[in-house]
């Protein structure tokens, strides 16, 4: 098919669309009414002979056609709006967009983004902070930092550091914990990552109690909740060396358990821009510094 044919509103409307699974919010983000988006898209779907969209009480939903075209689009929009802000202003910078595990961008990132900014001034860094559920493509990220074990599809994945795991709690729960064992009988704060708790304690030689109760998305919500005692947490600690020096949670046990780490990623299929190598290796070298005595 001649691109040239192809209506760029009616494209913009689909991808607004599939992203919002709805018209109306589309029209929202286009500033057009949702009468309209319904319209463009219809007209896309008659000029490439194929539904895009299932039509459904609840809202929308995807199609195959649909599946397919959506992050083609989505990676060219996004492309098209980073090489517009480079211009912004008559002077040309790099736009890099990072995404960033939220623990991982406070305790670790933040403290040292100015050494990039000093290094590299020409490039616009754009954060956008996570918990570690984030899609690459769809977010718009060039990069993305991220928790894990490495393996994630499609993804070129780079270790930055072992991220080890220990229970943390609120200083007045911390002095009636004498073993592992006492921590059965406390509320045990949980992620997402359900089969945390079982590694530690079986680390530590005992048989892990039934976990129930309170559940967060991430490590931060976490430690702000066991900083006002309402249990413990389990957490990669050296990201939170700060709140344990100022005596706001406690360590109360040394057992540390590895459950995964903090990688560098990009997709295999994007080729890395001279902002992207610059940040990756700025990073291996901070992320180098911190394990070197």
């Amino acid at each position: 098919m001649d691109i040239s044919q192809l209506p760029l509103n009616a494209l913009r409307a689909f991808e607004a669309s599939a992203r919002h699974c709805s018209f109306t919010r589309a029209g929202l983000e286009l500033r057009v009414t949702q009468t309209a988006i319904s319209h463009q898209v219809k007209a896309l779907e008659e000029v490439l002979g194929v539904t895009l969209f299932k039509r459904l009480s609840r809202g929308l939903a995807l199609t195959d056609e649909g599946h397919v075209l959506l992050p083609v689009l989505t990676d060219a929009f996004r492309r098209m709006s980073t090489a517009l802000s480079q211009f912004e202003e008559g002077n040309f910078r790099e736009i890099l967009t990072i995404g960033v595990v939220g623990t991982f961008a406070i305790g670790w990132l933040l403290p040292r983004l100015a050494s990039f900014r000093d290094q590299h001034p020409h490039v616009d860094l754009r954060l956008k902070t996570n918990n570690n559920r984030s899609d690459i493509l769809l977010d718009g990220l060039d990069l993305f930092i991220r928790f894990g074990d490495g393996a994630w599809h499609g993804t070129d994945a780079i270790h930055l550091m072992d991220a080890p795991l220990s229970p943390v709690c609120a200083p007045a729960i911390a002095r009636r914990l004498r073993i592992p064992a006492d921590l059965a009988g406390e509320e045990l704060l949980r992620s997402y990552r359900r089969d945390e708790w079982s590694l530690w304690f079986r680390a530590a030689g005992f048989e892990p109690p039934v976990l129930r109760g309170w559940m967060f998305d991430s490590s931060l919500t976490l430690v702000q909740a066991a900083e006002r005692g309402m249990g413990v947490a389990l957490v990669p600690v050296a990201m939170f060396g700060q709140e344990i020096e100022a005596g706001r949670i406690v360590q109360p046990f040394d057992m540390a358990v590895q459950a995964g780490g903090y990688w560098l990623t990009r997709l295999k299929s994007r080729e890395e821009s001279a902002s992207m190598r610059a940040f990756r290796q700025w990073l291996l070298a901070e992320a180098g510094a911190g394990r070197r005595p």
